[in-house]
């Protein structure tokens, strides 16, 4: 088994994090995280820290689901029961089966802004 690396460069942290190569930036530059080296590089611990932290901020709602994604709606295929979401949020594509009643009275179409939650028993992890 090969263990992965403790370092992000700047882009691969934008990545993960959701925002841009300047946001990391400005938040090395503010002390919200610490870059170190050249290429500017950030601990995994630290990194992993702040994600915890911009998702509880993202996600303080009332909601019991913590895993929630919120992106745009890509695609929505509508048969006569149920209707096929697609949403991609940030790198991650969501696709949902929820009833075409539903996608209806929520007004899912192209272009709208949406969260997906997540709850499952069981999720598979790879490297």
């Amino acid at each position: 088994m090969s263990t992965q690396k403790r370092r992000f460069k700047v882009g691969e942290a934008a990545a993960l994090l959701g925002v841009s190569d300047d946001t990391v930036r400005r938040w090395g530059e503010s002390g919200r995280l610490t870059l170190s080296g050249t290429p500017a590089t950030i601990d995994g611990v630290e990194l992993a820290a702040l994600a915890q932290q911009l998702g509880a901020e993202a996600h303080s709602t009332g909601s019991s689901a913590r895993n929630r994604f919120t992106g745009i709606v890509t695609k929505v295929t509508r048969d006569t029961v149920m209707a096929q979401v697609e949403l991609q949020a940030g790198p991650f594509r969501v696709v949902s089966l929820i009833s075409r009643e539903a996608a209806d009275e929520l007004g899912l179409e192209p272009g709208v802004l949406a969260t997906a939650s997540v709850k499952a028993t069981n999720v598979g992890i790879s490297l």
